[in-house]
């Protein structure tokens, strides 16, 4: 539960009001006689939710190894993608890298220069 704008809003954006109310129909439709089953099985499922909630963080945790406390799992946060600044990202990296014709003449060793008459480099088995 928490305060939103001065109300207090429990599960699902209801009030404590509307729960309040929830609670009196379910009590008034159930009627007395059911009541205490129907609130037993309520806390079976909630211990049922509660184990399978605690059974997945134990499987996180040895799935996982070592090291997951210094994952930043907001990173991994869907909600934190926005596809403007990933593009934005990927145009800085692309002027930040050397073109192509940088990245051949830099690889390249340096040729010498032929001499007059002489005949240039052939390899048969390259055409």
């Amino acid at each position: 539960m928490a305060f939103i704008g001065g109300k207090l809003i429990g599960m699902f954006g209801l009030s404590a009001e509307k729960l309040l109310l929830l609670a009196l129909l379910a009590v008034l439709i159930i009627g007395p006689e059911r009541l205490p089953y129907y609130a037993k099985q309520l806390g079976e499922w909630v211990k049922k939710g509660k184990r399978m909630i605690d059974n997945a963080q134990v499987q996180m945790k040895s799935e996982l190894g070592e090291g997951f406390e210094d994952v930043d799992w907001k990173k991994l946060d869907p909600r934190q993608y926005d596809p403007r600044r990933i593009v934005r990202e990927a145009l800085l990296e692309e002027r930040k890298k050397p073109t192509i014709a940088d990245t051949l003449n830099r690889s390249r060793p340096p040729q010498k220069q032929l001499e007059l008459g002489e005949t240039p480099p052939f390899d048969s088995e390259s055409t």
